[in-house]
């Protein structure tokens, strides 16, 4: 190590401490990389690879950016899962060695920088350890300074993982990585180690005991926050003053959708630039950043608690019905800083990651509080005019009783509180009457630290706090008077020009300023002989000389100090501020609490009148009933009229709707409409609808659409009956299924035999019951109506004349007998002789068949195809053969209907 430079060393001392990252290593101007991380940023980020002289011979590799292109250049390291440890300088240089330390690790979980972030979503840290059929799940977004954790049981985990779409998901080292999309970062066994995990959540909240945040009896979800911790320890050591606070929840407070019913049914974007239609993309008429990520988290997690989604219909109810008040606060919410963002990179307390500007936008955005306030508590909410219910009776009124550790907040109409120990003094009410009251007591103006912004920081900063001139006159005397000083030095310099040329009569002399000389007074060699005595020569020129004056370099040295002293001091001014504000962060995350769920509250509002939606009439019993109902996403995406359908689902008479028609006659859009419909109504949101009964769905199953996955050797049809065996083993009476087209990717045979069986135990069995659409091609399966009571059959109805094929869109009771697969086909282009072909062969089977079997003519009346259903003479025959011990109760119930159903037929 002799032969390496200092920096050499100082660099390698770092480096040893993060090893697994890309070192930032700033020097001056510019960040440079060296070795091997050089060559990863040379290749990733394709700049130039250079080398440096690191000592006798050790010429290394190095890559460098410009400090000022952080930003984009890390957003494409951490794109590609790589980590980045940023070192900066700590001292200033001239003074030896400079001192050099990493201020932060940066990781694809742990981005801060605006530029970096979606502004609508939310970027997730999660950790998850596995213990039997147990789980422990954590998050934190440090932009934002949520925390929660909770337990679930395994067969859970990939669902919960989907909805929380993080960005970095921590795990045991050696363990098995849960399914996921995100970078996966092994952890130490010890970071999971339960009591180091406790000892690490108490330090945290200074706390004696975690059982006020909901803790006791989940140990695997205080193992996952605890190790949350720990690697914001080690990478973020800011970032652990932002989170004040643990949630922790039950995914049993929430409707649960896996992967493929978000994908099924468009819930949110998806695709590399989340352009496709989406149910997301109808709803987000919100117009601030935080609005739009808690309108995702609502879409989410669909509450199962009537008396919250009662609250949230109330308050959507009462926009909707005062549109004048809805539109002010749309138009004060549009330009709200992201308050939750800004609090939480003021609170973070590192040099640089809050500008003068950002001060400004949170003022600016606490002034508009008052007004917000206003403009949703006029004068006749407090008598509640137009919070009548669309659909039922009142609801009960909202409830101000609150789970241990939140006494003191006010109700929010999020689903959970606001957070252990943040107790807030809440202004004034709007009235008994009026459903936002709860969020309108949480909009707390702060004014005392808006008037600090005012009186502290300039109507127009500069960018960053190092550039100067950012505290408004007045706020310091101190300030003030080394201005003034410096003011007067400057006067003098500006004036010195003018005053020398008429004392020497030299015209072209001229008084400059550069970094290595300082101020000089500049006359050229043909003027040299009316130089002054008292001049005293300070630089030779070509064709000229340079002085200076005793003079001169004290207001120099004033200028110069004064310069140095304001720029230190003003830096101070700035912290002292932030400190001040991030002081007040609990209230401020509280305001921003509010006016996010005002901002979703007013956008489903919106929406709900913008798009001809009605509020649901939501209860705790079985049935399901739209009237006129539309899907939200396709009648936005089209510019044909929508052809709007009534559903009516009930355990008691009509659990089960066997659903048949033509390709491309709207069957699929029908399912997912009702599906839609019913999640939408979970969240809170009216529905595209003239009248809309449901009764509370705890999970919404689908099975739609064809895919394989061969990277895992799965066919399409095996990919189909995994799906299918996942909702049969974990759907329960309350459930809602949504199935297309089950059994046809197999002969026709099996998959009749298939989906029948899966009808039949959808209906028969104990444990499920659940309210079903069932989708098929099998129109042999319209016959389970006639055996099985609670099946209802339902077509899509087609206009057939003259050979000119017209879907109508509209479904319609019974059953279908035909596809029009060849009509499809030749509207899908398929060429002329390939149609007529297909035409041909389909009147040669269908000829074949009827000379075996009944008339195309008579086939509603008749027994189908395929001999599924014995003639009645063999009732007693095939009673006789049964083997009754060796029938287990499901299967001795479906015989009994079926038998039954048989013994009734003419």
């Amino acid at each position: 190590m002799s032969d390496v430079t200092p920096l050499r060393r100082q660099y390698l001392r770092v480096k040893q401490q993060h090893p697994n990252a890309i070192l930032f290593f700033r020097l001056g101007d510019f960040y440079e990389t060296f070795e091997e991380d050089a060559r990863i940023a040379a290749r990733e980020l394709e700049i130039t690879l250079t080398g440096r002289e690191m000592g006798k011979g050790q010429r290394v590799p190095m890559a460098g950016i410009p400090y000022h292109a952080l930003d984009s250049y890390l957003a494409k390291l951490i794109a590609r899962g790589y980590k980045v440890a940023l070192c900066e300088q700590l001292t200033e240089p001239g003074r030896g060695l400079v001192e050099r330390d990493v201020v932060r690790v940066v990781t694809p979980g742990t981005v801060v920088e605006p530029a970096m972030l979606e502004q609508k979503s939310n970027n997730y840290l999660c950790a998850v350890v596995v213990e039997g059929e147990q789980a422990g799940v954590a998050y934190a977004d440090i932009t934002t300074g949520e925390f929660a954790a909770t337990q679930l049981p395994v067969a859970q985990l990939a669902a919960e993982l989907d909805r929380l779409h993080p960005a970095e998901v921590l795990t045991p080292f050696g363990g098995e990585p849960p399914q996921t999309s995100a970078i996966v970062t092994p952890l130490p066994a010890p970071a999971f180690e339960p009591d180091a995990a406790q000892e690490r959540l108490l330090r945290q909240f200074q706390v004696a005991s975690l059982d006020s945040f909901g803790c006791q009896g989940l140990p695997l979800a205080v193992c996952a926050a605890g190790a949350i911790l720990h690697y914001l320890e080690e990478t973020q050591k800011g970032a652990l003053s932002q989170l004040t606070g643990l949630a922790t929840y039950s995914t049993g407070q929430y409707m649960l959708l896996d992967a493929q019913t978000r994908h099924n049914l468009d819930v949110f974007p998806e695709g590399p630039d989340k352009s496709g239609h989406s149910l997301l993309h109808v709803l987000d008429l919100t117009r601030t950043a935080m609005g739009g990520r808690l309108l995702k988290r609502w879409l989410g997690q669909p509450l199962l608690d009537l008396a919250q989604l009662n609250a949230r219909l109330d308050a959507v109810a009462w926009l909707h019905a005062h549109s004048l008040e809805r539109a002010q606060a749309a138009s004060i919410l549009g330009p709200l800083a992201d308050l939750e963002r800004l609090v939480n990179r003021i609170r973070s307390r590192q040099v640089g990651m809050v500008s003068p500007r950002e001060l400004l936008a949170l003022r600016r955005t606490l002034e508009a509080i008052p007004r917000l306030r206003e403009a949703l508590a006029p004068a006749d909410a407090a008598r509640g005019v137009g919070t009548e219910r669309v659909l039922g009776s009142e609801p009960p009124p909202l409830s101000n009783s609150l789970p241990p550790g939140e006494r003191g907040v006010p109700l929010s109409l999020d689903g959970r509180g606001q957070g252990e120990g943040e107790v807030h003094t809440a202004a004034p009410a709007a009235g008994p009457g009026q459903p936002l009251a709860p969020l309108l007591a949480l909009l707390r103006p702060h004014t005392e630290l808006a008037e600090l912004v005012e009186k502290a920081i300039v109507d127009d900063p500069p960018p960053t706090a190092t550039e100067g001139g950012l505290i408004r006159e007045g706020f310091s005397p101190e300030l003030d008077e080394l201005r003034s000083s410096s003011r007067g030095a400057r006067d003098y310099l500006a004036n010195l020009e003018s005053v020398e040329r008429e004392r020497t009569g030299i015209r072209s002399l001229k008084v400059g300023y550069n970094k290595v000389f300082g101020y000089y007074i500049e006359v050229t060699n043909a003027h040299l002989e009316r130089v002054p005595a008292h001049y005293i020569r300070k630089q030779t020129l070509v064709g000229a000389e340079r002085f200076y004056t005793p003079e001169l370099k004290e207001y120099e040295s004033l200028v110069l100090t004064a310069q140095e002293r304001m720029s230190d001091l003003e830096a101070s001014l700035f912290r002292q501020v932030c400190a001040q504000v991030g002081a007040a962060g609990a209230e401020l995350l509280a305001t921003a609490s509010a006016i996010a769920q005002l901002d979703v509250l007013s956008a489903l509002a919106e929406a709900a009148a913008r798009y001809g939606y009605i509020r649901p009439e939501l209860n705790e019993g079985d049935t399901l009933t739209i009237e006129v109902g539309r899907h939200p996403v396709v009648e936005r995406s089209t510019s044909d009229p929508f052809v709007p359908n009534d559903v009516h689902l009930a355990c008691r008479d009509a659990q089960l709707l066997v659903l048949t028609g033509p390709n491309m006659s709207g069957k699929s859009t029908y399912l997912r409409q009702v599906a839609l419909m019913v999640l939408m109504a979970q969240v809170g949101s009216f529905v595209p609808a003239r009248a809309a009964s449901i009764g509370l769905v705890d999970r919404i199953f689908t099975r739609v659409g064809a895919r394989d996955d061969l990277a895992l050797g799965r066919s399409t049809f095996l990919v189909e009956m995994m799906e299918t065996a996942a909702i049969l083993n974990q759907a329960t009476p309350r459930s809602l299924l949504v199935l297309d087209e089950i059994g046809r990717g197999t002969s026709t045979y099996d998959g009749i035999s298939i989906a029948r069986a899966v009808a039949e135990f959808i209906h028969n069995h104990p444990r499920l019951g659940a309210r079903t659409v069932f989708a098929t091609h099998y129109h042999e399966l319209t016959e389970l109506a006639r055996y099985l009571p609670r099946v209802r059959n339902l077509q899509m109805a087609v206009s057939d004349e003259g050979g000119q094929v017209v879907f109508l869109r509209q479904v319609i009771p019974g059953g279908a007998d035909r596809s029009y697969g060849i009509h499809v086909a030749r509207l899908a282009g398929l060429p002329r002789p390939v149609v007529q072909r297909a035409e041909e062969i389909l009147s040669e089977l269908e000829a074949s068949r009827d000379q075996s079997g009944p008339s195309r003519t008579r086939r509603r009346e008749r027994p189908p195809q395929l001999p599924l259903f014995p003639p009645h003479h063999e009732l007693l025959e095939e009673l006789s053969r049964l083997e009754l011990d060796a029938l287990t109760p499901l299967e001795a119930l479906t015989k009994l209907y079926e038998l039954q159903a048989r013994a009734k037929q003419p």
